[in-house]
Protein backbone atom coordinates (compact mmCIF):
# COMPACT_ATOMS: atom_id res chain seq x y z
CA UNK A 1 0.00 0.00 0.00
CA UNK A 2 0.95 3.45 -0.57
CA UNK A 3 1.38 6.17 2.37
CA UNK A 4 1.83 9.60 0.70
CA UNK A 5 1.97 13.38 1.18
CA UNK A 6 0.17 16.17 -0.23
CA UNK A 7 0.95 19.23 -1.37
CA UNK A 8 -1.55 22.38 -0.39
CA UNK A 9 -2.95 24.62 -2.74
CA UNK A 10 -0.37 27.85 -2.90
CA UNK A 11 -3.13 30.47 -1.55
CA UNK A 12 -2.19 29.20 1.60
CA UNK A 13 0.25 31.14 3.67
CA UNK A 14 3.43 29.15 4.05
CA UNK A 15 4.16 28.58 7.94
CA UNK A 16 0.62 28.39 9.09
CA UNK A 17 0.05 24.93 10.36
CA UNK A 18 -2.92 23.13 8.28
CA UNK A 19 -5.92 20.86 8.73
CA UNK A 20 -6.91 17.80 6.69
CA UNK A 21 -10.14 18.99 4.69
CA UNK A 22 -13.31 17.13 4.51
CA UNK A 23 -12.04 16.62 0.63
CA UNK A 24 -9.06 15.69 1.41
CA UNK A 25 -9.52 13.31 4.29
CA UNK A 26 -6.61 10.80 3.97
CA UNK A 27 -3.77 13.01 3.09
CA UNK A 28 -1.21 14.18 5.69
CA UNK A 29 -0.75 18.13 5.76
CA UNK A 30 2.31 19.60 3.77
CA UNK A 31 3.06 23.08 3.73
CA UNK A 32 1.84 25.75 1.20
CA UNK A 33 4.67 26.39 -1.35
CA UNK A 34 5.52 29.77 -1.66
CA UNK A 35 7.52 30.92 -5.79
CA UNK A 36 10.62 30.73 -3.23
CA UNK A 37 9.70 27.48 -1.40
CA UNK A 38 9.13 23.74 -2.44
CA UNK A 39 7.41 20.54 -1.00
CA UNK A 40 8.13 16.81 -1.06
CA UNK A 41 6.57 14.00 -3.01
CA UNK A 42 6.61 10.88 -1.26
CA UNK A 43 5.59 7.56 -1.80
CA UNK A 44 5.20 4.27 -0.31
CA UNK A 45 4.03 0.69 -1.05
CA UNK A 46 3.02 -2.21 1.97
CA UNK A 47 1.14 -4.58 2.41
CA UNK A 48 -2.57 -5.03 0.63
CA UNK A 49 -4.87 -4.63 3.29
CA UNK A 50 -5.20 -1.18 3.98
CA UNK A 51 -5.62 1.16 1.21
CA UNK A 52 -4.18 4.48 1.94
CA UNK A 53 -3.11 7.59 -0.34
CA UNK A 54 -1.97 9.15 -2.47
CA UNK A 55 1.18 11.00 -3.93
CA UNK A 56 2.38 14.78 -3.99
CA UNK A 57 4.94 17.32 -5.16
CA UNK A 58 8.67 17.29 -4.40
CA UNK A 59 11.76 19.54 -3.32
CA UNK A 60 12.67 21.45 -6.27
CA UNK A 61 9.36 21.74 -8.10
CA UNK A 62 7.40 24.59 -9.00
CA UNK A 63 4.09 24.21 -8.23
CA UNK A 64 1.33 25.54 -10.54
CA UNK A 65 2.06 29.54 -9.29
CA UNK A 66 3.62 32.62 -11.15
CA UNK A 67 7.29 32.85 -10.89
CA UNK A 68 8.99 35.51 -8.74
CA UNK A 69 7.99 38.58 -11.68
CA UNK A 70 4.50 37.56 -11.35
CA UNK A 71 4.01 35.48 -14.63
CA UNK A 72 2.16 31.86 -15.04
CA UNK A 73 4.93 29.12 -14.87
CA UNK A 74 4.71 27.26 -18.52
CA UNK A 75 2.98 24.14 -17.74
CA UNK A 76 0.14 27.08 -16.03
CA UNK A 77 -0.57 28.59 -19.24
CA UNK A 78 -0.52 25.48 -21.07
CA UNK A 79 -3.31 24.37 -19.07
CA UNK A 80 -5.12 27.49 -19.20
CA UNK A 81 -4.77 27.19 -23.28
CA UNK A 82 -6.00 23.89 -23.05
CA UNK A 83 -8.64 23.45 -19.83
CA UNK A 84 -9.92 20.57 -18.32
CA UNK A 85 -9.75 18.52 -20.87
CA UNK A 86 -6.11 18.64 -20.76
CA UNK A 87 -6.04 18.28 -17.30
CA UNK A 88 -8.94 15.17 -17.11
CA UNK A 89 -5.75 13.09 -19.86
CA UNK A 90 -3.01 14.10 -17.98
CA UNK A 91 -4.99 12.38 -14.94
CA UNK A 92 -5.50 9.32 -17.02
CA UNK A 93 -2.34 8.22 -17.44
CA UNK A 94 -0.95 9.03 -14.40
CA UNK A 95 -4.27 6.80 -12.63
CA UNK A 96 -2.92 3.85 -15.10
CA UNK A 97 0.66 4.39 -13.95
CA UNK A 98 -0.60 4.49 -10.08
CA UNK A 99 -2.90 1.65 -10.61
CA UNK A 100 -0.47 -0.39 -12.43
CA UNK A 101 1.93 -0.33 -9.15
CA UNK A 102 -0.92 -0.45 -6.77
CA UNK A 103 -2.01 -3.66 -8.12
CA UNK A 104 1.18 -5.18 -8.59
CA UNK A 105 1.74 -4.92 -4.76
CA UNK A 106 -1.55 -6.37 -3.95
CA UNK A 107 -1.76 -8.86 -6.16
CA UNK A 108 1.65 -10.62 -4.57
CA UNK A 109 0.43 -12.08 -1.44
CA UNK A 110 -1.90 -14.74 -2.69
CA UNK A 111 0.90 -15.82 -4.61
CA UNK A 112 3.52 -16.86 -2.24
CA UNK A 113 1.92 -20.53 -1.95
CA UNK A 114 1.86 -20.85 -5.31
CA UNK A 115 5.56 -19.54 -5.86
CA UNK A 116 6.90 -21.45 -2.48
CA UNK A 117 5.78 -24.57 -3.80
CA UNK A 118 6.70 -24.05 -7.62
CA UNK A 119 10.46 -22.68 -6.70
CA UNK A 120 10.66 -25.35 -4.06
CA UNK A 121 11.46 -22.67 -1.70
CA UNK A 122 11.09 -22.08 2.03
CA UNK A 123 8.86 -19.30 3.72
CA UNK A 124 12.25 -17.49 4.82
CA UNK A 125 13.12 -17.37 1.45
CA UNK A 126 9.92 -16.39 -0.19
CA UNK A 127 8.68 -13.92 1.77
CA UNK A 128 12.14 -11.81 0.23
CA UNK A 129 9.55 -11.49 -2.98
CA UNK A 130 7.27 -9.25 -0.92
CA UNK A 131 10.70 -7.89 1.11
CA UNK A 132 12.98 -6.80 -1.34
CA UNK A 133 9.90 -4.71 -3.14
CA UNK A 134 9.36 -2.90 -0.17
CA UNK A 135 12.55 -2.32 0.84
CA UNK A 136 13.60 -1.16 -2.92
CA UNK A 137 10.51 1.44 -2.33
CA UNK A 138 11.74 3.02 0.37
CA UNK A 139 14.94 3.18 -0.83
CA UNK A 140 13.36 5.16 -3.89
CA UNK A 141 11.38 7.82 -1.80
CA UNK A 142 13.65 10.32 -1.01
CA UNK A 143 15.49 9.88 -4.00
CA UNK A 144 12.64 10.46 -6.11
CA UNK A 145 12.69 14.26 -5.22
CA UNK A 146 15.81 15.02 -6.13
CA UNK A 147 15.68 13.29 -9.35
CA UNK A 148 12.71 15.14 -10.28
CA UNK A 149 14.68 18.30 -10.02
CA UNK A 150 17.69 16.78 -11.88
CA UNK A 151 15.99 15.39 -14.84
CA UNK A 152 12.60 16.90 -14.76
CA UNK A 153 9.08 15.22 -14.46
CA UNK A 154 8.09 13.72 -17.95
CA UNK A 155 11.13 12.46 -18.46
CA UNK A 156 11.73 10.79 -14.67
CA UNK A 157 7.71 9.48 -14.75
CA UNK A 158 8.26 7.64 -18.59
CA UNK A 159 11.63 6.26 -17.29
CA UNK A 160 10.21 5.28 -14.30
CA UNK A 161 7.29 3.51 -16.50
CA UNK A 162 9.14 1.88 -18.59
CA UNK A 163 11.89 0.34 -15.96
CA UNK A 164 9.06 -0.99 -14.39
CA UNK A 165 7.33 -2.39 -17.43
CA UNK A 166 10.47 -3.84 -18.20
CA UNK A 167 10.84 -5.30 -14.24
CA UNK A 168 7.65 -7.04 -14.59
CA UNK A 169 8.31 -8.58 -18.08
CA UNK A 170 11.69 -10.35 -15.90
CA UNK A 171 9.70 -11.32 -12.96
CA UNK A 172 7.47 -12.76 -15.46
CA UNK A 173 10.50 -14.72 -17.05
CA UNK A 174 12.10 -15.69 -13.31
CA UNK A 175 13.98 -19.20 -13.51
CA UNK A 176 14.40 -19.61 -9.81
CA UNK A 177 13.76 -17.53 -6.51
CA UNK A 178 16.63 -15.78 -6.39
CA UNK A 179 15.79 -14.02 -9.83
CA UNK A 180 12.24 -13.50 -9.05
CA UNK A 181 13.82 -11.53 -5.55
CA UNK A 182 15.83 -9.20 -8.01
CA UNK A 183 13.60 -8.70 -10.82
CA UNK A 184 11.38 -7.41 -7.75
CA UNK A 185 13.82 -5.14 -6.52
CA UNK A 186 13.90 -3.46 -10.10
CA UNK A 187 10.39 -3.36 -9.73
CA UNK A 188 10.09 -1.75 -6.75
CA UNK A 189 12.97 1.03 -7.62
CA UNK A 190 10.75 2.04 -10.46
CA UNK A 191 7.44 1.45 -9.11
CA UNK A 192 8.27 4.12 -6.08
CA UNK A 193 8.82 6.48 -8.57
CA UNK A 194 5.83 6.94 -10.90
CA UNK A 195 3.13 7.88 -8.28
CA UNK A 196 4.54 10.84 -6.73
CA UNK A 197 5.98 11.98 -10.17
CA UNK A 198 2.95 11.79 -12.09
CA UNK A 199 1.40 13.03 -8.51
CA UNK A 200 3.81 16.93 -9.70
CA UNK A 201 3.11 16.39 -13.00
CA UNK A 202 -0.62 17.09 -12.11
CA UNK A 203 0.04 19.43 -9.06
CA UNK A 204 1.92 21.76 -11.75
CA UNK A 205 -0.40 21.73 -14.77
CA UNK A 206 -3.92 22.50 -12.26
CA UNK A 207 -5.10 25.53 -10.43
CA UNK A 208 -5.44 25.20 -6.75
CA UNK A 209 -9.30 25.81 -6.90
CA UNK A 210 -9.59 22.16 -8.53
CA UNK A 211 -6.93 20.85 -6.29
CA UNK A 212 -9.18 18.97 -4.60
CA UNK A 213 -10.72 17.26 -7.70
CA UNK A 214 -7.52 15.75 -8.69
CA UNK A 215 -6.54 14.75 -5.42
CA UNK A 216 -10.02 12.39 -5.82
CA UNK A 217 -9.16 11.46 -8.67
CA UNK A 218 -5.61 10.40 -7.61
CA UNK A 219 -7.12 8.08 -4.53
CA UNK A 220 -8.60 5.60 -6.86
CA UNK A 221 -5.60 3.52 -7.48
CA UNK A 222 -5.36 3.44 -3.81
CA UNK A 223 -8.76 2.68 -3.12
CA UNK A 224 -9.25 0.30 -6.04
CA UNK A 225 -5.84 -1.78 -6.06
CA UNK A 226 -6.26 -3.32 -2.16
CA UNK A 227 -9.94 -4.67 -3.31
CA UNK A 228 -9.00 -6.06 -6.93
CA UNK A 229 -5.61 -6.37 -7.03
CA UNK A 230 -5.72 -9.65 -4.62
CA UNK A 231 -9.01 -11.04 -6.18
CA UNK A 232 -7.32 -10.87 -9.48
CA UNK A 233 -4.12 -12.11 -8.63
CA UNK A 234 -5.77 -15.06 -7.20
CA UNK A 235 -7.60 -15.81 -10.54
CA UNK A 236 -4.64 -15.33 -12.34
CA UNK A 237 -2.64 -17.84 -10.06
CA UNK A 238 -5.56 -20.19 -10.24
CA UNK A 239 -6.36 -20.29 -13.82
CA UNK A 240 -3.61 -19.06 -15.87
CA UNK A 241 -0.10 -18.63 -14.32
CA UNK A 242 1.65 -16.92 -11.46
CA UNK A 243 3.76 -15.37 -14.19
CA UNK A 244 0.82 -13.68 -15.21
CA UNK A 245 0.57 -11.13 -12.38
CA UNK A 246 3.78 -9.75 -13.64
CA UNK A 247 3.35 -10.06 -17.00
CA UNK A 248 0.11 -8.04 -16.92
CA UNK A 249 1.57 -4.97 -16.21
CA UNK A 250 3.45 -4.93 -19.65
CA UNK A 251 0.83 -4.01 -22.06
CA UNK A 252 -0.33 -1.34 -19.11
CA UNK A 253 2.84 -0.02 -19.02
CA UNK A 254 3.80 0.29 -22.81
CA UNK A 255 0.21 1.93 -23.02
CA UNK A 256 1.33 4.54 -19.81
CA UNK A 257 4.60 5.12 -22.04
CA UNK A 258 2.73 5.72 -25.29
CA UNK A 259 -0.13 7.99 -23.80
CA UNK A 260 2.77 10.23 -21.35
CA UNK A 261 5.06 10.55 -24.21
CA UNK A 262 2.30 11.94 -26.17
CA UNK A 263 0.19 14.09 -23.77
CA UNK A 264 2.48 15.02 -20.82
CA UNK A 265 3.87 18.60 -21.00
CA UNK A 266 8.11 19.68 -21.18
CA UNK A 267 9.78 20.89 -18.33
CA UNK A 268 13.11 22.01 -17.28
CA UNK A 269 14.75 20.36 -14.67
CA UNK A 270 15.64 22.50 -11.79
CA UNK A 271 18.37 21.33 -9.47
CA UNK A 272 17.69 21.76 -5.47
CA UNK A 273 19.52 20.37 -2.45
CA UNK A 274 22.96 18.06 -3.14
CA UNK A 275 21.87 14.06 -2.49
CA UNK A 276 22.75 12.29 0.54
CA UNK A 277 24.61 9.66 -1.25
CA UNK A 278 26.45 7.60 1.83
CA UNK A 279 23.15 7.97 3.25
CA UNK A 280 20.93 6.29 0.99
CA UNK A 281 24.18 3.96 0.32
CA UNK A 282 23.79 2.81 3.61
CA UNK A 283 20.02 2.51 4.84
CA UNK A 284 18.29 0.39 2.56
CA UNK A 285 21.47 -2.18 1.64
CA UNK A 286 22.01 -2.19 5.91
CA UNK A 287 18.44 -2.99 6.45
CA UNK A 288 18.47 -5.45 3.37
CA UNK A 289 22.01 -7.54 5.22
CA UNK A 290 20.51 -6.85 8.70
CA UNK A 291 17.10 -8.99 7.96
CA UNK A 292 18.49 -11.75 5.87
CA UNK A 293 21.16 -12.17 8.26
CA UNK A 294 18.94 -12.72 11.23
CA UNK A 295 16.40 -14.44 9.20
CA UNK A 296 19.31 -17.05 7.61
CA UNK A 297 20.03 -17.77 11.68
CA UNK A 298 16.92 -18.03 12.66
CA UNK A 299 15.59 -20.70 9.36
CA UNK A 300 19.08 -22.48 10.43
CA UNK A 301 19.20 -22.20 13.89
CA UNK A 302 22.81 -20.85 13.51
CA UNK A 303 23.06 -17.26 14.54
CA UNK A 304 26.66 -17.82 14.98
CA UNK A 305 27.72 -19.30 11.10
CA UNK A 306 29.18 -17.27 9.16
CA UNK A 307 26.43 -17.00 6.32
CA UNK A 308 24.20 -15.49 8.94
CA UNK A 309 26.76 -13.46 11.27
CA UNK A 310 28.93 -12.04 8.74
CA UNK A 311 25.70 -10.09 6.68
CA UNK A 312 24.28 -9.53 10.28
CA UNK A 313 26.86 -7.95 11.67
CA UNK A 314 28.07 -5.83 8.16
CA UNK A 315 23.88 -4.76 8.11
CA UNK A 316 24.39 -3.18 11.43
CA UNK A 317 27.45 -1.35 10.66
CA UNK A 318 25.64 0.52 8.17
CA UNK A 319 22.38 0.99 10.26
CA UNK A 320 24.68 2.59 12.60
CA UNK A 321 26.57 4.48 10.16
CA UNK A 322 23.01 5.93 8.75
CA UNK A 323 22.10 7.31 12.19
CA UNK A 324 25.18 8.87 12.75
CA UNK A 325 25.08 10.50 9.33
CA UNK A 326 21.64 11.19 9.78
CA UNK A 327 22.42 13.51 13.01
CA UNK A 328 25.10 15.04 12.19
CA UNK A 329 25.12 15.67 8.35
CA UNK A 330 23.61 19.31 7.42
CA UNK A 331 21.17 17.97 4.29
CA UNK A 332 20.62 14.26 5.55
CA UNK A 333 18.59 11.45 3.66
CA UNK A 334 16.13 11.97 6.68
CA UNK A 335 16.65 13.85 9.47
CA UNK A 336 16.40 11.90 13.08
CA UNK A 337 17.30 15.08 14.93
CA UNK A 338 13.46 15.28 14.44
CA UNK A 339 12.54 12.75 16.78
CA UNK A 340 13.49 14.96 19.49
CA UNK A 341 10.22 16.56 18.85
CA UNK A 342 8.08 14.99 21.22
CA UNK A 343 4.45 14.56 18.92
CA UNK A 344 6.70 13.82 15.29
CA UNK A 345 8.84 11.15 17.73
CA UNK A 346 5.76 10.03 19.65
CA UNK A 347 4.21 9.92 16.20
CA UNK A 348 7.36 7.60 14.13
CA UNK A 349 6.76 4.98 17.22
CA UNK A 350 3.48 4.52 16.77
CA UNK A 351 3.60 4.25 13.29
CA UNK A 352 6.71 1.39 13.49
CA UNK A 353 5.24 -0.32 15.54
CA UNK A 354 2.04 -0.36 14.24
CA UNK A 355 2.84 -1.12 10.74
CA UNK A 356 5.05 -3.75 11.86
CA UNK A 357 2.62 -6.18 12.92
CA UNK A 358 0.15 -5.53 11.14
CA UNK A 359 1.61 -5.30 7.67
CA UNK A 360 3.98 -8.10 8.60
CA UNK A 361 0.99 -10.28 9.68
CA UNK A 362 -1.22 -9.49 6.60
CA UNK A 363 1.32 -10.89 4.62
CA UNK A 364 0.64 -14.47 6.09
CA UNK A 365 -3.02 -14.14 6.12
CA UNK A 366 -3.61 -15.38 2.13
CA UNK A 367 -1.02 -18.26 3.50
CA UNK A 368 -3.37 -19.31 6.21
CA UNK A 369 -6.29 -19.74 4.08
CA UNK A 370 -4.17 -21.35 1.54
CA UNK A 371 -2.17 -24.27 3.47
CA UNK A 372 -5.05 -24.56 6.76
CA UNK A 373 -8.15 -24.00 4.92
CA UNK A 374 -7.27 -25.44 1.32
CA UNK A 375 -8.81 -21.80 0.31
CA UNK A 376 -7.77 -21.53 -3.57
CA UNK A 377 -5.98 -18.37 -4.34
CA UNK A 378 -9.34 -16.63 -5.76
CA UNK A 379 -10.52 -17.74 -2.71
CA UNK A 380 -7.92 -16.60 -0.11
CA UNK A 381 -8.42 -12.74 -2.30
CA UNK A 382 -12.58 -12.89 -1.92
CA UNK A 383 -11.85 -13.70 1.69
CA UNK A 384 -10.14 -10.50 2.44
CA UNK A 385 -12.75 -7.92 0.94
CA UNK A 386 -14.97 -7.25 3.98
CA UNK A 387 -11.16 -6.12 5.86
CA UNK A 388 -10.31 -3.70 3.10
CA UNK A 389 -13.62 -2.26 2.69
CA UNK A 390 -13.90 -1.08 6.39
CA UNK A 391 -10.38 0.04 6.34
CA UNK A 392 -11.07 2.35 3.12
CA UNK A 393 -14.70 3.15 4.36
CA UNK A 394 -12.99 4.59 7.74
CA UNK A 395 -10.50 6.12 6.47
CA UNK A 396 -12.77 8.63 4.74
CA UNK A 397 -14.52 9.40 8.33
CA UNK A 398 -11.21 9.08 9.99
CA UNK A 399 -9.79 12.09 7.84
CA UNK A 400 -12.91 14.51 9.00
CA UNK A 401 -13.03 13.03 12.48
CA UNK A 402 -9.14 13.88 12.63
CA UNK A 403 -9.89 17.94 11.88
CA UNK A 404 -11.82 17.44 14.79
CA UNK A 405 -10.63 15.16 17.47
CA UNK A 406 -7.36 15.62 18.61
CA UNK A 407 -4.95 13.02 17.72
CA UNK A 408 -3.96 11.44 21.41
CA UNK A 409 -7.49 10.68 21.79
CA UNK A 410 -8.41 9.14 17.59
CA UNK A 411 -5.15 7.33 17.42
CA UNK A 412 -5.10 5.28 20.84
CA UNK A 413 -8.80 4.50 19.93
CA UNK A 414 -8.07 3.20 16.49
CA UNK A 415 -5.13 1.45 17.67
CA UNK A 416 -7.12 -0.30 20.83
CA UNK A 417 -9.74 -1.26 18.02
CA UNK A 418 -7.07 -2.47 15.90
CA UNK A 419 -5.67 -4.88 18.73
CA UNK A 420 -8.98 -6.05 19.56
CA UNK A 421 -9.63 -7.09 16.39
CA UNK A 422 -6.61 -8.95 15.46
CA UNK A 423 -6.66 -10.89 18.83
CA UNK A 424 -10.18 -11.80 17.96
CA UNK A 425 -9.20 -13.56 14.80
CA UNK A 426 -6.33 -15.12 16.14
CA UNK A 427 -8.02 -16.47 19.55
CA UNK A 428 -10.06 -17.82 16.13
CA UNK A 429 -7.30 -19.52 13.98
CA UNK A 430 -8.04 -23.18 13.92
CA UNK A 431 -8.51 -25.59 11.40
CA UNK A 432 -12.21 -25.36 11.04
CA UNK A 433 -13.17 -21.83 12.24
CA UNK A 434 -16.27 -20.39 10.21
CA UNK A 435 -15.55 -17.77 8.04
CA UNK A 436 -17.76 -15.49 9.36
CA UNK A 437 -16.12 -15.15 12.68
CA UNK A 438 -12.64 -14.49 11.02
CA UNK A 439 -13.87 -12.09 8.49
CA UNK A 440 -16.08 -10.13 11.21
CA UNK A 441 -12.91 -9.97 13.48
CA UNK A 442 -10.83 -8.66 10.90
CA UNK A 443 -13.34 -6.60 9.21
CA UNK A 444 -12.92 -4.56 13.70
CA UNK A 445 -9.52 -4.63 12.85
CA UNK A 446 -9.75 -2.81 9.12
CA UNK A 447 -12.16 -0.30 11.01
CA UNK A 448 -9.13 0.23 13.80
CA UNK A 449 -6.37 0.45 11.11
CA UNK A 450 -8.23 3.11 8.96
CA UNK A 451 -8.40 5.46 12.17
CA UNK A 452 -4.79 4.81 12.70
CA UNK A 453 -2.17 5.36 9.94
CA UNK A 454 -3.20 8.20 8.35
CA UNK A 455 -4.61 9.98 11.40
CA UNK A 456 -0.97 9.17 13.27
CA UNK A 457 0.87 10.84 9.64
CA UNK A 458 -1.62 13.63 9.85
CA UNK A 459 -0.69 14.32 13.61
CA UNK A 460 3.42 14.15 12.69
CA UNK A 461 3.35 16.74 10.26
CA UNK A 462 0.93 18.72 11.44
CA UNK A 463 3.41 19.53 14.66
CA UNK A 464 6.42 20.21 12.65
CA UNK A 465 7.12 23.56 11.88
CA UNK A 466 6.96 25.11 8.01
CA UNK A 467 10.70 24.84 6.47
CA UNK A 468 11.05 21.43 8.36
CA UNK A 469 7.75 19.45 7.01
CA UNK A 470 9.31 18.34 3.51
CA UNK A 471 11.86 16.25 5.48
CA UNK A 472 9.05 15.00 8.61
CA UNK A 473 6.61 14.17 5.84
CA UNK A 474 9.08 11.77 3.87
CA UNK A 475 10.30 10.44 7.33
CA UNK A 476 6.67 9.47 7.74
CA UNK A 477 6.47 8.10 4.65
CA UNK A 478 9.31 5.78 4.76
CA UNK A 479 8.10 4.74 8.13
CA UNK A 480 5.41 2.26 6.87
CA UNK A 481 7.71 0.68 4.24
CA UNK A 482 10.56 -0.40 6.92
CA UNK A 483 8.01 -1.34 9.32
CA UNK A 484 6.34 -3.77 6.47
CA UNK A 485 10.24 -4.69 5.80
CA UNK A 486 11.00 -5.61 9.17
CA UNK A 487 7.49 -7.19 10.53
CA UNK A 488 7.42 -9.47 7.10
CA UNK A 489 10.48 -11.01 7.79
CA UNK A 490 10.27 -11.29 11.10
CA UNK A 491 6.62 -12.43 11.19
CA UNK A 492 8.00 -15.45 8.56
CA UNK A 493 10.81 -16.37 10.07
CA UNK A 494 8.61 -16.85 13.21
CA UNK A 495 6.41 -19.04 11.40
CA UNK A 496 8.87 -21.19 10.16
CA UNK A 497 10.20 -21.83 13.09
CA UNK A 498 6.49 -22.90 14.51
CA UNK A 499 6.26 -25.05 11.86
CA UNK A 500 9.32 -26.68 12.72
CA UNK A 501 8.52 -27.11 16.24
CA UNK A 502 4.50 -28.52 15.57
CA UNK A 503 5.22 -30.66 12.38
CA UNK A 504 6.87 -34.28 12.36
CA UNK A 505 10.38 -34.71 12.24
CA UNK A 506 10.16 -36.09 8.86
CA UNK A 507 8.75 -32.67 7.11
CA UNK A 508 11.88 -30.75 8.68
CA UNK A 509 11.09 -28.57 5.75
CA UNK A 510 8.44 -26.64 6.72
CA UNK A 511 6.58 -24.88 4.33
CA UNK A 512 8.03 -26.35 1.67
CA UNK A 513 7.64 -30.17 2.86
CA UNK A 514 4.16 -29.40 3.24
CA UNK A 515 3.27 -28.99 -0.47
CA UNK A 516 4.80 -32.37 -1.11
CA UNK A 517 2.38 -33.85 0.59
CA UNK A 518 -1.04 -35.07 -1.06
CA UNK A 519 -3.70 -33.13 0.10
CA UNK A 520 -5.50 -35.86 2.48
CA UNK A 521 -2.13 -35.58 4.71
CA UNK A 522 -2.15 -32.34 5.02
CA UNK A 523 -6.18 -32.18 5.69
CA UNK A 524 -5.00 -34.81 9.06
CA UNK A 525 -1.77 -32.15 9.77
CA UNK A 526 -4.43 -28.68 9.70
CA UNK A 527 -4.20 -28.51 13.90
CA UNK A 528 -1.12 -28.10 13.80
CA UNK A 529 -0.60 -25.65 10.90
CA UNK A 530 -3.41 -23.40 12.43
CA UNK A 531 -1.53 -23.99 15.61
CA UNK A 532 2.01 -22.20 14.05
CA UNK A 533 -0.24 -19.96 12.13
CA UNK A 534 -1.97 -19.05 15.74
CA UNK A 535 1.31 -18.61 17.29
CA UNK A 536 3.33 -16.17 14.99
CA UNK A 537 -0.14 -13.76 14.94
CA UNK A 538 0.10 -13.29 18.54
CA UNK A 539 3.66 -11.79 18.05
CA UNK A 540 1.52 -9.32 15.58
CA UNK A 541 -0.65 -8.50 17.31
CA UNK A 542 1.34 -7.87 20.51
CA UNK A 543 3.52 -5.49 18.20
CA UNK A 544 -0.06 -3.90 17.08
CA UNK A 545 -0.95 -3.63 20.95
CA UNK A 546 2.28 -2.23 21.89
CA UNK A 547 1.55 1.38 19.46
CA UNK A 548 -1.08 2.27 22.61
CA UNK A 549 1.95 3.17 24.44
CA UNK A 550 3.73 5.94 22.49
CA UNK A 551 -0.11 6.79 21.07
CA UNK A 552 -1.15 7.64 24.54
CA UNK A 553 1.46 10.74 24.20
CA UNK A 554 0.25 12.54 21.36
CA UNK A 555 -0.77 15.89 21.09
CA UNK A 556 -4.45 15.53 23.16
CA UNK A 557 -5.18 19.02 22.49
CA UNK A 558 -6.08 20.86 18.77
Amino acid sequence: MRFESVGVPAGERAGTPTRLSAREPTMPPTPAPSPDTTTTTTTTDTAPAAPTTAPTTAPGTAVDGPDRTGTPGPTARHTRRHGTPRIAALASVVVLGSLMTVLDTTVVNVALNRLSADFHAPLAAIQWVVTGYTLALAAVIPLTAWAIGRFGTKRLYLLAIGAFALGSALAGLAWNIESLIAFRVLQGLAGGAVSPVGMTILIRASDPAHRGRIMSILGIPVLVGPLIGPVLGGYLVDQVSWRWIFLINVPIGLLALLLGARLFPRDTPQPTRRLDVPGLLALSPGLALLLYGLSTGAERHAFASPGALLPTLLGAALVAAFVVRALTSAEPLLDLRLLRHRPFGTAVATLALFTCGYFGSMMLLPLYYQVVRGQSATGAGLLGIPQVLATGITMQFAGRLGDKVAPGKLVPTGVVLAATGFLAFTTQVAADTPYAVLMAALALMGIGVGMTIMPTMAAATRSVDADRIPVASTTMTIIPQLGASVGGALMSVLLAGALTDRLPRSLSGGLEAVHALPRTAVRHLAPQLADAFQHTYIWAVGFVALAVLPAVFLPRRR
